[in-house]
């Protein structure tokens, strides 16, 4: 071959090379909302805007690389080291935009929205993260490890986070002929708030055995009264912890109330039932074990 088209060849095959690299270093995936994201190379500075998106970050290997969380990110013990740019409500956005992220994460709904498109109104990439049920957590870790360059233990994680799901499954599953075990959860006493059927904790209380007894209400948090829940007749109330005082003690002036003849109140630690991340495994493992024990008293 004449020297100079040696010369060619090689150069094309270097440039191909580089085209093939720079290929590799693009990184796309789709959000919980529906968008695209797609980014040059991995990201290097992240900001957390939810407790439950700096666990997934922590998750798939990604912790070192956040430069800001949200308040209340307090999991794992390394988060409590990153600084707060605030929360959803009250946030310091000059602050965020100062920490020049190349991905935030954050909740997808309310106020949040709103802030996603002022970010992307200034070209920072936001992945917005609102999984509804177990698989849409086990596909954030798969699909955050993309966007941050740590795909090997992303796919560890969720492949752990699936056996274990299905363990639980095959676990606390009811019979054909068995009848779920209706369900109260209540967010918060006063004023009383429940969750809806496309509401996590609703997943966790079906996978159990359950069935929420305001799973049909329209809104995602709703406002019930004493007395509706009194009609519904629960054999079981489910709450979190959050409030200072016992959420569940106004329930025991109801003696005839299935739930508290039964003494089938139970408390669950918040953090591990309505974060949507890799925890709500140890929360719904709980919250299988006392509907299982308010089973064996019927």
């Amino acid at each position: 071959m004449p020297q100079p088209l040696h010369i060619l060849c090689t150069l094309l095959f270097l440039a191909g090379l580089g085209l093939s690299s720079a290929a590799h270093a693009m990184v796309t995936t789709v959000d919980d909302a529906g968008h695209t994201i797609i980014l040059s190379k991995p990201a290097q500075r992240i900001i957390s805007l939810a407790p439950h998106a700096t666990e997934l970050l922590f998750e798939v290997g990604a912790g070192p690389l956040l430069v800001g969380v949200s308040d209340y990110s307090d999991y794992p013990e390394q988060a409590k080291k990153i600084s707060s740019v605030g929360s959803i409500f009250a946030l310091d956005i000059e602050r965020v935009i100062a920490l020049k992220p190349d991905l935030v994460v954050l909740w997808g709904t309310g106020n949040a929205k709103l802030l996603a498109n002022k970010l992307r109104d200034i070209h920072v990439s936001v992945f917005e993260s609102e999984p509804s049920n177990f698989e849409m957590i086990a596909s954030s870790l798969e699909r955050l490890s993309i966007l941050t360059g740590t795909e090997m233990t992303g796919k560890a994680a969720a492949a752990k986070f699936r056996a274990r799901l299905e363990s639980l499954r095959k676990t606390y599953q009811i019979s054909g002929t068995a009848k779920p075990i209706s369900v109260f959860y209540q967010v918060w006493s006063k004023p009383l708030m429940t969750l809806n059927d496309r509401h996590l904790v609703s997943t966790a209380i079906r996978l159990c055995g359950g069935k929420n007894v305001f799973a049909n209400l329209k809104e995602i948090s709703p406002t019930v009264s004493t007395e509706a829940v009194l009609g519904e007749n629960p054999q079981a109330i489910v709450t979190s912890t959050g409030e200072k005082q016992d959420m569940l003690a106004d329930w025991r002036q109801f003696p005839h109330l299935s739930a508290v003849s039964k003494g089938n109140l139970f408390t669950l630690k918040s953090d591990l039932i309505i974060r949507a991340g890799p925890r709500v495994l140890d929360g719904t493992e709980e919250l299988c074990k006392h509907l299982a024990t308010a089973r064996a008293k019927l």
